[in-house]
C-alpha cells in the first residue's frame, strides 16, 4: 500500500474487504451460512481461494471460529461485531447496483414485477431465515422477527411520517407514500390474523423510539421491528432506496412459518389493501396445512 494512503481510512477498509470474495463471503455468513462446505457451494469457490480468504477475514477481525463439533474438531464462520458494523456497506452496494446497474438510476421506493429485486425476493419462498434479532418498538429489547406461532407476517415499510419530519419530496418518490395507511390495515386485520395463528411484526429501519412514538399514536397491537442495523435486509437481501441520506426498506410482505422457512414474498406492493389481504389468505391457507 502507499505510504499515502496508510492513514487513508478508505484505503484501510479495502485492503480489508476489497476483494470479490471477501465480500461476498461477509455476504453468505450475514445471510447465515457459516461452515465451510457451505460457503463454497454457495459461492462456487475452490477450497484453497476459500481457505485463504476465510483466514484473511479472521486474522482481520471480520470473522471469528467457532468450534461446531469436537471430533474431529470443526469450525464455523460468523460475523463479528466489526464483521455486522459492515452490513450497511454492503447494503449500500446493493443498493446503489439495484438503481445504476439494473435500473435507470431514478430514485424509487418501489421496483418493477420484472426487475431483478422483484426476482431476488420471489427467490426467497422456501429459504430459512437464519437467527438474529432486532430491536422492538416498546422498550428496545432485541426480538427474534420469527415468533413461536405456526406463522409470522413481516412487512416492510419506508417509514411512517410520525415523529417525522420525513425528507423533503418524500411523497415525490415512487412507492413511499402509504406507510401509515398498511400499519392501518394490519392493525385492523390483526384479530383476524391471530384467529388464523399468526403473529404481525412491522419492520422499517426507523429507531426503536421513532416506532414508538408512531405505535402509541395509532394503537398499533403488534411489535414494530427496527432494522436500524441492516441485520434483517442483509440477511435476505432485500430491496433498499436512500432517502434523507438513510437506506430504506421497500414496501414487502413476507409470511414465515415457525420453522423460520419463508411461505410467501410480495414485492413490489402497489396495492396495500390486496397484499393484506393476500397475507391472510395465506396465513390461513398455512393453517389449513396443519
Amino acid at each position: 500500500m502507499p505510504e499515502r494512503d496508510a492513514a487513508c481510512a478508505i484505503a484501510q477498509a479495502a485492503a480489508v474487504v476489497g476483494d470479490w470474495w471477501s465480500l461476498l463471503l461477509i455476504r453468505e455468513a450475514a445471510r447465515g451460512h457459516h461452515r465451510f462446505d457451505a460457503l463454497q457451494e454457495e459461492l462456487g469457490i475452490s477450497r484453497k481461494v476459500l481457505t485463504e480468504r476465510l483466514a484473511h477475514l479472521v486474522e482481520t477481525g471480520v470473522l471469528e471460529k467457532v468450534p461446531y463439533q469436537d471430533r474431529p474438531v470443526r469450525h464455523e464462520y460468523r460475523l463479528t461485531p466489526s464483521g455486522q458494523g459492515l452490513l450497511p456497506v454492503l447494503l449500500s452496494m446493493q443498493d446503489w447496483a439495484d438503481r445504476w446497474v439494473f435500473g435507470d438510476g431514478s430514485l424509487s421506493g418501489t421496483a418493477d414485477e420484472t426487475s431483478a429485486e422483484a426476482r431476488r425476493v420471489a427467490g426467497l419462498t422456501g429459504l430459512r431465515l437464519p437467527p438474529l434479532e432486532l430491536p422492538g418498538h416498546r422498550d428496545g429489547a432485541p426480538l427474534d422477527p420469527v415468533a413461536a406461532d405456526p406463522a409470522t407476517v413481516l412487512f416492510c415499510y419506508p417509514a411512517t411520517g410520525r415523529p417525522g419530519p420525513l425528507p423533503d419530496r418524500w411523497a415525490d418518490i415512487p412507492g413511499t407514500v402509504g406507510c401509515t395507511l398498511e400499519n392501518r390495515l394490519f392493525r385492523d386485520a390483526y384479530e383476524d390474523f391471530r384467529a388464523a395463528g399468526a403473529e404481525v411484526h412491522g419492520v422499517s429501519t426507523q429507531r426503536p423510539d421513532e416506532q414508538r412514538v408512531f405505535a402509541v399514536e395509532e394503537g398499533i397491537p403488534f411489535t414494530l421491528l427496527s432494522d436500524v442495523d441492516l441485520r434483517l435486509a442483509a440477511a435476505l437481501r432485500l430491496p433498499t432506496f436512500r432517502a434523507g441520506q438513510l437506506l430504506r426498506l421497500k414496501r414487502a410482505v413476507l409470511v414465515v412459518d415457525r420453522d423460520r422457512v419463508v411461505r410467501h414474498a410480495r414485492f413490489p406492493v402497489t396495492d396495500i389493501p390486496a397484499a393484506v389481504a393476500e397475507a391472510l389468505t395465506e396465513v390461513r391457507r398455512l393453517a389449513a396445512q396443519g
